[in-house]
Protein backbone atom coordinates (compact mmCIF):
# COMPACT_ATOMS: atom_id res chain seq x y z
CA UNK A 1 0.00 0.00 0.00
CA UNK A 2 1.48 3.60 -0.53
CA UNK A 3 1.96 6.59 1.51
CA UNK A 4 -0.67 8.10 -0.07
CA UNK A 5 -3.10 5.18 0.31
CA UNK A 6 -2.59 4.89 3.52
CA UNK A 7 -2.76 8.68 4.76
CA UNK A 8 -6.32 8.58 2.68
CA UNK A 9 -7.59 5.79 4.35
CA UNK A 10 -6.10 7.01 7.96
CA UNK A 11 -7.87 10.41 7.73
CA UNK A 12 -11.48 8.67 6.78
CA UNK A 13 -10.78 6.30 9.96
CA UNK A 14 -9.99 9.84 11.98
CA UNK A 15 -13.30 11.68 10.23
CA UNK A 16 -15.18 9.15 11.93
CA UNK A 17 -13.72 8.42 15.29
CA UNK A 18 -14.10 12.57 15.43
CA UNK A 19 -17.59 12.26 14.78
CA UNK A 20 -18.26 9.37 17.50
CA UNK A 21 -16.87 11.60 19.71
CA UNK A 22 -18.36 14.32 18.48
CA UNK A 23 -21.83 13.08 19.10
CA UNK A 24 -21.03 11.77 22.45
CA UNK A 25 -22.96 14.45 24.64
CA UNK A 26 -24.03 12.48 27.79
CA UNK A 27 -21.89 12.75 30.80
CA UNK A 28 -23.33 10.02 33.67
CA UNK A 29 -21.87 6.84 35.31
CA UNK A 30 -22.74 4.10 33.11
CA UNK A 31 -23.13 -0.11 33.78
CA UNK A 32 -20.36 -2.31 32.94
CA UNK A 33 -20.78 -5.88 32.72
CA UNK A 34 -18.04 -8.31 32.54
CA UNK A 35 -19.10 -11.54 31.64
CA UNK A 36 -18.29 -14.39 30.02
CA UNK A 37 -16.30 -18.23 31.04
CA UNK A 38 -13.27 -16.62 30.36
CA UNK A 39 -10.15 -15.79 33.01
CA UNK A 40 -9.93 -12.14 33.60
CA UNK A 41 -13.31 -11.35 34.35
CA UNK A 42 -12.34 -9.46 37.88
CA UNK A 43 -9.25 -8.56 36.60
CA UNK A 44 -10.46 -6.13 34.14
CA UNK A 45 -12.71 -5.18 37.10
CA UNK A 46 -9.93 -3.90 38.93
CA UNK A 47 -7.58 -2.19 36.28
CA UNK A 48 -10.96 0.11 35.93
CA UNK A 49 -10.50 0.77 39.74
CA UNK A 50 -6.63 1.38 39.89
CA UNK A 51 -7.67 3.71 36.59
CA UNK A 52 -10.13 5.42 38.59
CA UNK A 53 -8.06 5.63 41.76
CA UNK A 54 -5.38 7.38 39.64
CA UNK A 55 -7.09 9.59 38.50
CA UNK A 56 -8.26 10.86 42.23
CA UNK A 57 -11.31 9.14 41.96
CA UNK A 58 -12.92 6.68 45.04
CA UNK A 59 -13.85 3.43 44.67
CA UNK A 60 -15.25 0.56 46.67
CA UNK A 61 -15.74 -3.44 45.89
CA UNK A 62 -17.82 -5.96 47.27
CA UNK A 63 -16.42 -9.50 46.40
CA UNK A 64 -18.34 -12.72 46.09
CA UNK A 65 -17.77 -15.93 46.42
CA UNK A 66 -14.07 -15.30 47.78
CA UNK A 67 -12.20 -16.98 50.74
CA UNK A 68 -10.11 -15.09 53.62
CA UNK A 69 -7.41 -16.33 51.22
CA UNK A 70 -4.09 -13.32 50.36
CA UNK A 71 -5.59 -10.88 47.74
CA UNK A 72 -3.65 -9.08 45.56
CA UNK A 73 -5.75 -6.42 44.47
CA UNK A 74 -6.94 -6.11 48.13
CA UNK A 75 -3.45 -5.53 49.62
CA UNK A 76 -2.74 -2.35 47.02
CA UNK A 77 -5.91 -0.89 46.84
CA UNK A 78 -6.77 -0.84 50.51
CA UNK A 79 -3.65 1.66 50.72
CA UNK A 80 -5.39 3.82 48.47
CA UNK A 81 -9.05 3.99 50.33
CA UNK A 82 -10.53 1.82 48.53
CA UNK A 83 -13.06 0.05 50.25
CA UNK A 84 -13.20 -3.95 50.12
CA UNK A 85 -16.43 -5.79 51.56
CA UNK A 86 -15.60 -9.69 51.29
CA UNK A 87 -18.27 -12.74 51.41
CA UNK A 88 -15.11 -14.98 52.92
CA UNK A 89 -17.17 -17.51 52.74
CA UNK A 90 -15.03 -19.23 50.11
CA UNK A 91 -16.41 -20.72 46.90
CA UNK A 92 -19.82 -22.37 47.35
CA UNK A 93 -19.32 -25.17 45.70
CA UNK A 94 -16.65 -25.60 49.07
CA UNK A 95 -19.55 -24.49 51.54
CA UNK A 96 -22.01 -26.57 49.55
CA UNK A 97 -24.46 -25.00 52.93
CA UNK A 98 -26.94 -23.18 51.06
CA UNK A 99 -28.21 -21.65 53.77
CA UNK A 100 -25.23 -20.30 55.54
CA UNK A 101 -24.43 -19.03 51.87
CA UNK A 102 -27.35 -17.02 51.73
CA UNK A 103 -27.02 -15.15 54.65
CA UNK A 104 -23.41 -14.71 53.93
CA UNK A 105 -24.55 -13.39 50.66
CA UNK A 106 -27.18 -11.27 52.00
CA UNK A 107 -24.37 -9.83 54.70
CA UNK A 108 -22.27 -8.20 52.26
CA UNK A 109 -24.96 -7.32 49.91
CA UNK A 110 -25.76 -4.87 52.58
CA UNK A 111 -22.42 -2.98 52.16
CA UNK A 112 -23.25 -3.25 48.42
CA UNK A 113 -26.43 -1.68 48.74
CA UNK A 114 -25.47 1.13 50.88
CA UNK A 115 -22.56 1.78 48.07
CA UNK A 116 -24.80 2.04 45.68
CA UNK A 117 -26.43 4.58 47.77
CA UNK A 118 -23.05 6.70 48.27
CA UNK A 119 -22.63 9.70 46.30
CA UNK A 120 -19.28 9.81 47.14
CA UNK A 121 -18.47 6.83 45.58
CA UNK A 122 -17.51 7.07 41.80
CA UNK A 123 -17.27 3.86 40.96
CA UNK A 124 -18.43 0.51 42.86
CA UNK A 125 -17.46 -3.16 41.78
CA UNK A 126 -20.06 -6.33 42.60
CA UNK A 127 -17.34 -8.72 41.46
CA UNK A 128 -19.03 -12.28 41.21
CA UNK A 129 -22.60 -11.00 41.62
CA UNK A 130 -23.99 -12.81 38.80
CA UNK A 131 -23.33 -16.04 40.81
CA UNK A 132 -25.58 -14.68 43.90
CA UNK A 133 -28.37 -13.98 41.18
CA UNK A 134 -27.79 -17.30 39.97
CA UNK A 135 -28.10 -19.28 43.17
CA UNK A 136 -31.20 -17.63 44.42
CA UNK A 137 -28.80 -15.87 47.16
CA UNK A 138 -29.50 -12.21 46.04
CA UNK A 139 -32.91 -11.38 44.04
CA UNK A 140 -32.50 -10.10 41.11
CA UNK A 141 -35.69 -7.77 41.24
CA UNK A 142 -33.45 -5.91 44.58
CA UNK A 143 -30.50 -5.96 42.46
CA UNK A 144 -32.24 -4.45 39.41
CA UNK A 145 -33.56 -1.84 41.85
CA UNK A 146 -30.27 -1.13 43.95
CA UNK A 147 -28.76 -0.04 40.41
CA UNK A 148 -31.44 1.60 39.01
CA UNK A 149 -31.17 4.18 41.97
CA UNK A 150 -27.68 4.85 42.37
CA UNK A 151 -26.19 8.23 41.65
CA UNK A 152 -26.11 9.28 38.54
CA UNK A 153 -22.53 9.64 38.44
CA UNK A 154 -22.05 6.58 39.53
CA UNK A 155 -20.18 3.68 37.97
CA UNK A 156 -21.10 0.46 38.65
CA UNK A 157 -18.94 -3.19 37.38
CA UNK A 158 -20.51 -6.10 37.51
CA UNK A 159 -18.50 -9.41 36.88
CA UNK A 160 -19.28 -13.68 36.64
CA UNK A 161 -20.39 -15.90 34.95
CA UNK A 162 -23.88 -15.98 33.15
CA UNK A 163 -25.17 -12.76 33.86
CA UNK A 164 -29.30 -12.38 33.94
CA UNK A 165 -30.54 -10.97 30.81
CA UNK A 166 -32.32 -8.27 33.30
CA UNK A 167 -28.81 -7.11 33.85
CA UNK A 168 -27.25 -7.14 30.00
CA UNK A 169 -29.99 -5.57 29.06
CA UNK A 170 -29.92 -2.58 32.04
CA UNK A 171 -25.82 -2.11 31.29
CA UNK A 172 -24.05 -0.02 29.02
CA UNK A 173 -21.29 -1.74 28.17
CA UNK A 174 -21.36 -5.49 28.28
CA UNK A 175 -18.13 -7.36 27.72
CA UNK A 176 -18.14 -11.38 27.54
CA UNK A 177 -14.54 -12.75 27.98
CA UNK A 178 -14.48 -16.01 25.60
CA UNK A 179 -11.78 -18.97 26.76
CA UNK A 180 -9.66 -19.97 24.13
CA UNK A 181 -6.83 -21.55 26.21
CA UNK A 182 -6.32 -21.97 29.89
CA UNK A 183 -2.84 -22.77 31.62
CA UNK A 184 -4.80 -24.31 34.85
CA UNK A 185 -6.32 -26.40 32.18
CA UNK A 186 -3.19 -27.69 31.12
CA UNK A 187 -2.42 -28.70 34.84
CA UNK A 188 -0.37 -25.59 35.90
CA UNK A 189 -1.90 -24.23 39.16
CA UNK A 190 -2.65 -20.79 39.87
CA UNK A 191 0.19 -18.84 40.68
CA UNK A 192 0.23 -15.77 43.38
CA UNK A 193 0.64 -12.29 41.32
CA UNK A 194 -1.42 -13.84 38.06
CA UNK A 195 -4.33 -15.72 39.24
CA UNK A 196 -4.86 -14.16 42.83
Amino acid sequence: MSNERHQQRQQRLKEQVDARIEAAKESRGILMVFTGNGKGKSTAAFGTVTRAVGHGQKAAVIQFIKGNWDNGEKNLLQQHDVEFQVMATGFTWETQDKEADTAAAQSVWQHGKRMLQDESLNLVVLDELTYMVTFGYIELAEVLEALSKRPATQTVIITGRGCHRDIIDMADTVSEIRPVKHAFDAGIMAQQGIDW
